[in-house]
């Protein structure tokens, strides 16, 4: 028998575990906004599915369209008018719903009717993702009860404890549990758009649109929501030479001596003028680069753990399993085992 608190759970589990649609039938996506909503959250998948479909020969994979309950007419939070289609009837076919965040999602996860909805139209998709805050969306329609979920990482802890049944993981850009898909802030909504093209589509035509978007780096869901990279920018000014130096020679010596030669400076100035920059010693500094090294390494290839492990400069595999369960909270077996392609 069912109540109403296991009914969202049984709507996932009913959910269709193969697309509904034939490969030659292009696959409704909608993608759920609301006033304030933030722009990129979705402008940023919309335009993914639309380059899969530029650069996909015959039948567009994808069909797009915006929507929004009440006016059509809405007004984003960067001040820029969105003209979106009504919400579809809860029956009606979709492959893929995706909720946006934004400032207005507040009001939009308070209001009955549209978690009502979201949570009807959640059990007829084949898969419902959220971008950022949409999360809270999910969240009050049940539908993260019992799984893993993210959002942006200021909103997180508010997250958590709003939906104590969910289980929020701080750290990763997005998160796959069965069916549901949720990513962090804003550009991570982009990274989430590219993994359901790859899981439809492929890692070669993901990869592709990437490209053809200029993406940096077509990011796996376990990339932590702060690069050590971009933690570090604050020093980069005068320390920019000596990152690109330590970058270049992650598996090679990195002790303090060798980098107050390759910065042209004293041990003791560098560990002191360095801290003062980033907040960090050189060698925590070292450490966060080469775990971040070795997430992506993980996550992308096959390469044993023992090779990842002296690539990037831990030299056993031991050292790495450490450090890992330092920073990470899981062995690089369990990581790869999550996130791995």
């Amino acid at each position: 028998m069912l109540d109403r608190k296991t009914l969202p759970r049984h709507d996932l589990a009913e959910m269709p575990k193969t697309p509904r649609f034939s490969p030659d039938a292009s696959r409704p996506v909608e993608v759920l906004a609301f006033p304030a909503v933030q722009l990129l959250d979705v402008a940023g998948p919309l335009q993914v599915f639309a380059t899969a479909n530029d650069l996909s020969d015959g039948l567009a994979p994808y069909a797009p369209r915006v929507i929004s309950a009440g006016d059509r007419t809405l007004t984003a939070s960067a001040g820029l008018r969105l003209v979106a289609d009504p919400l579809p009837d809860r029956a009606a076919p979709v492959d893929t719903l995706i909720v946006a965040g934004g400032p207005g999602v507040t009001v939009a996860s308070a209001d009955p009717e549209l978690v009502a909805w979201a949570r009807d139209r959640a059990g007829q998709a084949r898969r419902v993702a959220s971008v950022c805050t949409g999360a809270f969306l999910l969240g009050a329609a049940g539908l993260l009860d019992g799984r893993r979920a993210v959002t942006h990482w200021k909103h997180c802890g508010a997250l958590a404890r709003r939906y104590p049944l969910a289980r929020v993981e701080p750290d990763p850009i997005f998160v796959q549990d069965g069916p549901v898909w949720s990513s962090a802030g804003v550009t991570a909504g982009i990274d989430l758009a590219l993994a359901l093209v790859e899981a439809d589509l492929g890692r070669d035509l993901a990869l592709t649109v990437a490209r053809h978007l200029v993406m940096f780096l077509k990011r796996p869901g376990g990339q932590a929501q702060f690069s050590a990279a971009l933690a570090l920018q604050a020093g980069e000014d005068r320390f920019g030479a000596l990152h690109a130096f330590i970058a270049e020679n992650l598996s090679g010596d990195l002790s303090l001596p060798v980098l107050a030669e390759a910065a042209g400076m004293s041990a003791r100035s560098l560990s002191r003028h360095y801290r003062e920059a980033t907040g960090l010693t050189p060698a925590k500094a070292v450490e966060r680069l080469r775990i971040e090294a070795a997430r992506r390494a993980l996550a992308e290839t096959t390469q044993p753990v023992k090779r990842i492990a002296r690539t990037c400069g831990f030299g056993s595999e031991e050292t790495l399993r450490r450090s890992f369960l330092r920073h990470v909270a899981a062995t690089p077996q369990a990581y790869r085992a999550r996130f791995g392609g």
